[in-house]
């Protein structure tokens, strides 16, 4: 799958998830559910997706 690997380098986020710690979960906002890679480092947090949400809003709701 060419999209199976997307890498956001200049992403926004809360400050608190500064403090995340590897297998931590979180929700981002219309986008899904995301675990905190092994990965990752205190400046470079990398996230892995787990669940996608699905879009009706964007599909007129159907």
């Amino acid at each position: 799958n060419p999209q199976s690997k997307v890498v956001v380098t200049d992403a926004y986020a809360v400050p608190s998830l500064r403090n995340a710690a590897i297998g931590d979960r979180f929700q981002f906002e219309r986008l899904g559910y995301f675990v905190v890679d092994k990965d990752s480092s205190p400046g470079k947090l990398v996230f892995n997706r787990t669940v996608t949400l699905r879009d009706s809003y964007s599909k007129g709701g159907k």
